[in-house]
C-alpha cells in the first residue's frame, strides 16, 4: 500500500483546508480504496431512484454529485501530474456548475458513472505508484495559487469525504 505524508500548511491555498482537515493517516492507497467501496455500497443500498433526485430544488442529484467528484478528481490528478513533471505554466481554475450542467450526468446510467469513478480511482493510484517521492513537493500554480502534487493528491480524499457526508446527511 502506498503511504505518503500529508502536505504541510503553505503547500496549498487555505481554501483547501476544509477538505484536508477531513482526512487522517498516511495510508493513501487504503483510504482511496476504502472510499471507493463506501461509495459503491451507498449507491447500491439507496438504489437507482435515489440517485436521480435532489434533496431540494436547485441542488444536484446524487448522480450529479458523483459526476462532480469524478471531474474534480480528474482535474486534481491532471494538475498533480503536470506539477510533478515540472510544469511551470499556471493552470486555470474551474467552475464546477457549468461542468455539471454540460456533462448531463442525468442521462448517464448510474452503472457507467460508478464504473467511471472506480476507473478514475485506479488511474489515480497507478499514477501515484510511479511518481518519485521527490516530485510530490514540486510547486505549481493552479487557480492563481501555489500548490504541490502532494496537496492535490490529499485534497482528493478530503473532497470525497465532504461530498459523501452530504450524500448521507441530506439525500
Amino acid at each position: 500500500m502506498k503511504t505518503i505524508d500529508q502536505p504541510k500548511k503553505g503547500d496549498y491555498s487555505p481554501f483547501f483546508s476544509t477538505y484536508l482537515n477531513l482526512v487522517t493517516g498516511n495510508n493513501y492507497e487504503e483510504q482511496v480504496l476504502n472510499q471507493s467501496n463506501a461509495l459503491l455500497k451507498l449507491f447500491d443500498e439507496k438504489g437507482k431512484a435515489w440517485a436521480e433526485k435532489s434533496y431540494t430544488e436547485g441542488k444536484w442529484t446524487p448522480k450529479e454529485v458523483l459526476g462532480h467528484i469524478i471531474d474534480t478528481e480528474r482535474i486534481m490528478t491532471f494538475r498533480a501530474l503536470c506539477f510533478a513533471r515540472g510544469e511551470k505554466s499556471a493552470l486555470p481554475g474551474f467552475d464546477q456548475d457549468p461542468y455539471v450542467l454540460n456533462a448531463r450526468f442525468g442521462h448517464v446510467p448510474i452503472e457507467h458513472l460508478l464504473d467511471d469513478f472506480v476507473s478514475q480511482r485506479m488511474a489515480l493510484l497507478s499514477l501515484l505508484r510511479i511518481l518519485h517521492e521527490d516530485t510530490l513537493d514540486l510547486v505549481g500554480t493552479a487557480s492563481g495559487n501555489p500548490i504541490t502534487p502532494r496537496a492535490l493528491f490529499w485534497i482528493i480524499p478530503g473532497h470525497f469525504i465532504h461530498h459523501l457526508n452530504i450524500l448521507k446527511e441530506r439525500y
